[in-house]
């Protein structure tokens, strides 16, 4: 079988060029795939959908759907692990997919799901329905279709034997294309707070909502992309660019979702770095993160681990292609790397359009395509079952997998009916679903205040004291105009209120453009653009917080939110200046910085001796034209704190709350800092195959500062309290025996425990226990976070992260922060025994206050 297979898998079909060893029956496609806006909303397959908005798109926007059309039957774009030669041999630019076959290893058959562990009985449930199920009806849950709702994924239901069918939603800021829902801190915010108890209830409480909503899936969290590419246009989705850093806090989200019984998707599997021909258009396919063997695991396969160590019910496969093969059409990535060596045991989903081919993709380890299989599955994927082309065995597998992880969350018990609460068209009368729960307000507020960073504070410019005259400046202060549902080009359901809505739309299906647009000039940054975004329901703007605020203490407020050089009235305490850096799925961002809020911020602090800086960033910001002004007195990243916003900023500014978020990036100084700026673009021999090689490896954000000695404005893990915090006793404990009893195993070279979920057993036995004392010496109650770093013997990055705290100490106080060192956390991957090896040597042990302040060293040698 294994061999037959692998035979057929040497030329997955491509719809219009297949390999030179093509099945002898393919599936292919027999209906045009509907626009990248129609895959993401059922109602525009309909036919008055389209006539109401695709025409209006078309006549806005002109010269046809650009970016929101159809994916095309693009050759070349099933996949490019087969054997085969092909394609350019003098230079001239590549036209044939065969030219890249072999570079992504074939991996098959595809594991079946065992029912290890936790998921003992949610198989053994899941088999028993699946024996029922005629040849349809399996074929039915591999397949999203349309709904009376507005999930943007739907399961048809199986009344004859009880199963009410899945709905799939949007994202991992909270609900999205609903009302009455809660618009939670970005993905980015909750990595600046360093919490991972925060995290935890905030997971808690977001997927409360999405199940009262009758949401059985959650289309998150997001830890791809990583943020190799500082301008991606989706990394405010993620929480850190640093993989452990990204990867404790998936876990707890993970965790917290399903344990309210909401299925979590864990996205974009794997190599999701850059918007910028993220999907094939206009004759060019999507870019191919091409990304060596230590890397991917190092780094990229990282917080991958942690997700589906918590027991994530969906993985969603990405866009791109892996080393030339598409994202899931990839069995080295899905069969390889997540159903073996992570011992994955819930199902792949595609990102919405992402499935390019029909047999293939079943061999490769996809297990359900949204947001239809028609194309490609379907009818098509049956008359494969019979003919023998795809196995019975694989379909059971892929049913098995999607309904054990529907038993594993006891969805089948008492859950909401799918989409219960996501009517079809907001714009009409519709019966009410709340799902707010007053309980999580404080989650709200703490998760909003934690993720704010503040990074220059001096003359005392904060907290503010009751001042007598404050001002206030710039676009980014007060709420949008407009926050209403609409229609599909509604600014509401894309998170670009304060945007515009149809360069959004524009790039959205991915024309490879990068954006034009900076800022959001039309107010204050909840939340990034794109499937992303939360439905806002309420905001609380700086400027009405901040104005609620000057009430109560008498100040006399002036502002001025619109004009390029306003008038800084010279009486002001202090002038508050806003503006923003904006960020949407579907194109990269154009830059780091912008002209136009760099000179409203130097202009005002030209006149006003005390001004305060806050910027609402959905990515790093540089800040260089202006830091060092004498009269910039305090810098704030406030970046996307949700909802809450204005009151969390308020209560910081005024000194209710300290701040505690740390930097989950490098600030540089300037662009060419960084190693990777903006994305890759299709050139040279590659014109139709834009290639995108990783050749930094891991060294990536403060790695690579570290290894290259370049000296940031800003490091990660910085950001400042209103009191200090030092640091004294490091101590170093080794342990004795793994988490069975097993000493002698302990600190063998290579993990021997059985493959669960996540990897081999061992991989988290604790090898050493650290602990460090924290004493609060300043005048304030605050909260810290205490960094761990481990130098690596051998490993090519100078330190890396492998463990933070962050306790809340009161002024005059000492508490002990105590770290745990896996075997995981000390080790590298041996690309020749396809295994995490623990190395001998001296490992370096320090802790501190960011990667760079590390008072505290010590060291271990195994």
């Amino acid at each position: 079988m294994q061999s037959e297979n692998l035979l057929k898998a040497s030329a997955f079909m491509s719809n219009s060029s297949p390999g030179p060893a093509s099945p002898s029956t393919n599936i292919v496609p027999t209906k045009p795939q509907h626009g990248k806006l129609a895959q993401r909303f059922p109602s525009l397959q309909k036919k008055r959908g389209i006539a109401a908005v695709v025409l209006v798109v078309l006549l806005i926007i002109g010269g046809g759907l650009a970016g929101l059309a159809a994916l095309p039957r693009h050759g070349g774009g099933g996949n490019a692990e087969g054997s085969g030669s092909g394609g350019s041999g003098d230079g001239s630019s590549i036209s044939n997919d065969a030219f890249f076959y072999g570079q992504s290893p074939p991996v098959y058959p595809s594991p079946n799901m065992t029912g290890a562990g936790l998921w003992a009985e949610a198989f053994t449930k899941a088999k028993a329905l699946v024996g029922a199920m005629t040849l349809d009806e399996k074929i039915m849950l591999t397949s999203g279709t349309s709904s009376k709702t507005s999930c943007p994924g739907f399961i048809a239901p199986i009344p004859r034997l009880n199963f009410t069918g899945l709905c799939l939603a949007d994202a991992g800021q909270g609900v999205r294309g609903t009302d009455f829902v809660s618009s939670w801190p970005a993905g980015i915010h909750v990595g600046a707070s360093w919490n991972k108890a925060l995290a935890h209830q905030r997971g808690l409480g977001m997927g409360g909502e999405f199940r009262t909503k009758g949401v059985n899936v959650l289309l998150g969290p997001v830890v791809g992309p990583v943020g190799r590419v500082v301008l991606s246009g989706r990394n405010w989705e993620g929480f850190s660019v640093d993989p452990y850093l990204a990867g404790k806090i998936v876990f707890e989200t993970v965790q917290a979702v399903q344990s309210v019984g909401v299925m979590a998707s864990t996205k974009h599997f794997i190599g999701n770095e850059q918007e910028t021909n993220r999907v094939p258009s206009g004759g060019i396919e999507a870019v191919s993160s091409n990304i060596d063997d230590k890397t991917l695991h190092e780094l990229y396969l990282w917080p991958f681990m942690d997700a589906v160590k918590a027991g994530t019910g969906g993985i969603m496969c990405s866009y791109q292609r892996l080393n030339n093969s598409y994202g899931c059409s990839n069995s080295k990535a899905l069969n390889g790397l997540l159903k073996t060596e992570l011992g994955f045991e819930g199902f792949v989903v595609t990102d919405w359009g992402a499935q390019h081919a029909g047999v293939d993709t079943a061999l490769a380890g996809l297990d359900m395509a949204m947001p239809t299989g028609d194309t490609f599955w379907g009818s098509h994927l049956a008359t494969a079952i019979k003919n023998g082309s795809v196995p019975q065995s694989r379909l059971d597998d892929m049913a098995s997998r999607i309904l054990a992880s529907y038993y594993k969350s006891s969805q089948d018990r008492g859950y909401p009916s799918p989409g219960v609460g996501m009517a079809s068209d907001l714009t009409k009368a519709h019966t009410v679903v709340d799902a707010r729960n007053s309980s999580f307000r404080s989650t709200l507020l703490d998760g909003a205040v934690e993720g704010h960073v503040l990074v220059k504070n001096i003359r005392n410019a904060l907290p503010l004291k009751s001042p007598k005259m404050l001002s206030i400046f710039g676009y980014s202060a007060r709420n949008s105009d407009v926050n209403t549902p609409g229609g599909i080009i509604s600014s509401w359901l894309w998170g670009a209120q304060s945007n515009d809505i149809m360069e959004l739309l524009t790039g959205f299906g991915g024309s490879g453009k990068v954006g034009k647009t900076s800022i959001s000039f039309n107010g204050t940054l909840i939340a990034g653009g794109g499937s992303g975004a939360p439905s806002q329901s309420y905001v609380s703007a700086p400027f009405d917080a901040i104005a609620q605020q000057a009430y109560d203490d008498g100040t006399a407020l002036f502002w001025d939110l619109t004009s390029a050089k306003p008038f800084a009235n010279p009486n002001s305490e202090a002038c508050l200046v806003f503006g923003n850096a904006w960020a949407t799925e579907g194109q990269d961002r154009p830059g780091m910085h912008d002209d136009y809020t760099d000179g409203l911020i130097k202009h005002i602090a030209n006149q006003c001796n005390n001004t305060i800086v806050v910027l609402h960033n959905a990515g790093i910001r540089l800040v260089d034209q202006f830091i060092d002004h004498p009269n910039v007195t305090a810098v704030l990243f406030a970046h996307l704190p949700g909802e809450l916003s204005g009151r969390a900023l308020t209560s910081i500014l005024y000194g209710k709350s300290n701040p505690s978020g740390r930097l989950p990036y490098t600030i540089a100084r300037n662009e060419t800092d960084y190693p990777v700026l903006g994305p890759d673009l299709p050139q040279g021999q590659f014109l139709k195959f834009p290639q995108s090689n990783f050749s930094e490896g891991t060294l990536l954000d403060y790695r690579h500062f570290d290894a290259k000695n370049i000296t940031p404005r800003y490091e990660f893990g910085f950001g400042l309290s209103y009191t200090t915090f030092n640091y004294s006793n490091l101590a170093i404990e080794k342990a004795n025996t793994t988490s069975s009893g097993n000493s002698t195993a302990l600190f063998a070279e290579y993990p021997s425990g059985a493959v669960r979920e996540g990897g081999p057993t061992d991989l988290w036995d604790v090898l050493f226990r650290v602990s460090a004392d924290i004493t609060n010496v300043g005048n304030a109650d605050g909260a810290e976070v205490a960094q761990l770093y481990v130098g690596i013997p051998g490993s090519d990055s100078v330190r890396q992260l492998r463990g933070f705290e962050k306790p809340f100490i009161n002024a005059t106080e000492t508490a002990t922060v105590r770290f745990e060192l896996t075997r995981r956390d000390l080790s590298v991957w041996d690309t020749n025994a396809q295994k995490w090896k623990l190395g001998s040597g001296k490992y370096n042990i320090t802790v501190g206050r960011s990667s760079r302040d590390l008072p505290l060293v010590g060291e271990v040698v195994i």
